[in-house]
Formats: C-alpha cells, structure tokens, sequence
C-alpha cells in the first residue's frame, strides 16, 4: 500500500488521492487503508517516510565524496536531477501544499524536514566549517536556506517545462563555486598564548 499511496501521490497529486485511489492502484479493499494507517494522510505520511529514509542513505553516502564546494555543487546538482526523475521532491511538495489547507500536516511535514535540515549543516560544515564562508552565514542558516531554495526550485520545475531556468540556476551555483574558493579556505587556529 507504501508504494501505491507514493505512485498515486506523485501521478494523481494531493487532491487526487484518495482511500479508492490508493486501494485500487494497490489492487485491495480501501479499508485497508483505515486499518492498517487509521487514514490517507498517515498513510501519505509513511510513503514519505519511506522516500526520505531512502534517500537520506543513498545520499549519505554521494555527499561524503565532496571535499569542496565545487564538488558539493556538482553533487547537489546530480541529487536534484535524481529527485526529479525518481518523483521524491513531488511526494514532499504535494504534502507541502495539502498542509496549507489541512494545517494539521504541518507539524508532521517540519518534523520530516528537520533531519534534512541537520544533514545539509553537517555537511556544510564539514566542507566550509571554519572558513570566511561559514562565518559570513552560518552552517544551519546556509542549510534552512539550501532547503528553502531546493523546494522552490523543485515545485517551479514543474512550471519550466523543458527546465531550462531551473538548469540555469545550477549552472551559475557551478560556475560561482570555483570563484568562492578563497572563501572556503580554513582559517589557521590562532595558537593560545601566543605573544
């Protein structure tokens, strides 16, 4: 039922999901999914789940290749062209947008963002922890800000039709990492007691 409740999360959006759909797509009786879920959104809820929790360990393991932030951009860029393709974003986008009418998705969609959140810091501050970079903005504000922009960018995609703007914008994060370098570089520990 996971895997049905995704597949017609991503084909049929929000609006368009429904018990009958979920059941149908499954090949079961709809109230399967009160039993098993108690409803549709906690059912959502799990798919989502499901989504993260495999993205989060393939994505673990590309992001830790980076060592620069060229190469944080260049990974960045090949994640986004894989959520785009595989349909991910779409299951967190859809839920984004039911919790303006349903306000009690909200609380569940910020407590599965926050991990995100703290894996795009850590990450941050592996790459640029203790250089100019991460002392003009902050880890934790760069992440909530790559976050923001990486939803943004996701739901417009479906607005760019041949992506040719959403594209861009990777472009140009390419094009800008290599002239940041110097701001990327660790400044030296001053040594304590140093005269």
């Amino acid at each position: 039922m996971i895997e049905a409740a995704t597949e017609t999360l991503r084909t049929e959006g929000y609006a368009g999901t429904s018990a009958r759909t979920i059941a149908k797509a499954a090949g079961v009786n709809s109230a399967l999914v009160f039993y098993h879920f108690g409803g549709v959104d906690p059912l959502l809820l799990a798919a989502l789940d499901r989504s993260s929790e495999q993205r989060m360990t393939a994505y673990r393991e590309i992001v830790a290749e980076a060592k620069s932030l060229e190469e944080l951009v260049e990974v960045a860029t090949g994640i986004y062209r894989a959520d785009i393709e595989g349909g991910h974003i779409t299951l967190f986008s859809e839920l984004v947008g039911a919790s303006i009418a349903r306000p009690e998705l909200r609380e569940e969609i910020v407590k599965r963002a926050e991990p995100w959140i703290d894996f795009v810091e850590q990450t941050l501050e592996r790459v640029i922890g203790g250089s100019p970079l991460a002392k003009l903005f902050p880890p934790r504000d760069l992440a909530y800000a790559a976050i923001t922009f990486y939803l943004g960018v996701n739901l417009f995609t479906h607005l760019d039709a041949d992506r040719t703007r959403t594209e861009a914008l990777f472009n140009l994060a390419g094009r800008v990492a290599p002239r940041a370098k110097l701001l990327t570089m660790r400044l030296p520990r001053r040594q304590a007691g140093r005269q």
